[in-house]
């Protein structure tokens, strides 16, 4: 039973993937900031007749944008072109708009991934019967084993030169579809052949293509076929579009100041104190005099009688001379020697000391 289950997951996760990759109008992928430059990188040679040049990409995955390389692919079908896809910015979003293949090139964002692909239309070749007959002046083919090619020169007079790799928002492209774009969007399509989703998906696994490890600048930028990373061909970027800054959103957050309003007191919140904080000393206490105890009362001095220091009569300290109150004094009354008490030890004797 769980069997069962476990291929129809994976029947409808590939009927998921067929259907994304079959409707290049449906947006797919949405990010909070844009994609980097396209890198500067050079065409490898043509592999054979038939093969077709689709141009490398920023694609997207959780972990941040990477570069797809691009890559010679055999058509689908004769009679078909492709389209590549392209980032768009909408109601502060980028959005991802997959290529796809079809009888004439539609709107790609004016992106101008080059080789054929200035940012509107295609200049790299041209079907004639089940033939394709490449550009020469566009593309890298060796005309001892491929014969049919020509040679016109392409001339951007649409777009301006940059490297910029998406449309529309802060610093992107500002090219719109043309009537005729807008009527190629609703021509018959096909999706991605599986060697592209393939080459993609081996992509996607390469850690040195990640923007935020080859800084805008992959190792791999382009190759004589899918899924080949390595070995004769493989081509570098000779520099990246523009240097690569991670987004500030994505950065890590500044350690707090002096002046910065510190967080709830919780252990999870406070690991350690801060450098820049400075150390706070607890105020002293100013004393505060307590009322004597029972003790302290009746051994404390009265002011009728001439006031002597405690510490005289404690047994640390010598006895000093017997004190006699003068004679014309008279002792207040509360003070005189209760009748159920004994006489007051005389001075000499040692004092025992409350506890």
């Amino acid at each position: 039973m769980h069997i069962m289950r476990s291929i129809r997951s994976l029947l409808f996760a590939l009927v998921m993937l067929w259907v994304s990759a079959a409707s290049p109008a449906q947006v797919l992928v949405s990010v909070n900031f844009g994609p980097p430059a396209l890198p500067v990188y050079e065409q490898p040679l043509c592999p054979a007749e038939g093969y077709m040049w689709t141009p490398g990409y920023w694609a997207w995955r959780p972990y941040g944008y990477y570069w797809v390389p691009g890559t010679w692919v055999m058509a689908p079908e004769p009679d078909l072109l492709w389209t590549p896809g392209y980032w768009a910015f909408d109601d502060g979003l980028y959005y991802w708009h997959p290529g796809y293949w079809g009888p004439v090139v539609g709107f790609y964002g004016g992106i101008p991934y080059g080789y054929g692909y200035p940012g509107t239309g295609y200049y790299g070749g041209y079907w004639r019967g089940r033939q394709f007959y490449y550009n020469q002046a566009v593309n890298n083919v060796n005309i001892t084993n491929i014969h049919n090619v020509y040679n016109t020169t392409v001339v951007n007079n649409v777009t301006t030169v940059n490297r910029i790799s998406y449309n529309g928002g802060p610093g992107g492209i500002t090219a719109r579809p043309t009537p005729e774009q807008e009527a190629a969007a609703q021509e018959r399509h096909m999706p991605p052949t599986s060697a592209q989703v393939q080459h993609e998906h081996a992509a996607s696994t390469n850690r040195d293509l990640l923007a935020s490890v080859n800084q805008g600048r992959p190792p791999i930028a382009a190759t004589p076929k899918p899924a080949e990373f390595s070995g004769r061909g493989v081509v570098a970027a000779s520099q990246s579009g523009a240097p690569y800054r991670a987004p500030e959103n994505r950065a890590a957050p500044p350690r707090p100041s002096a002046t910065a309003p510190l967080p709830a007191n919780r252990p999870e919140n406070n690991p350690s104190r801060p450098e820049t904080e400075p150390r706070r000393t607890a105020a002293p206490r100013p004393e505060v005099p307590r009322p004597p105890n029972a003790s302290e009362r009746e051994n404390a001095p009265r002011p009728e009688i001439a006031p002597q220091r405690e510490k005289e009569t404690r047994p640390e300290n010598a006895p000093g001379p017997e004190r006699v109150p003068p004679p014309n004094r008279e002792i207040h009354p509360d003070k005189r020697t209760p009748p159920d008490r004994e006489p007051p030890p005389p001075p000499n004797a040692q004092e025992e000391r409350p506890h």
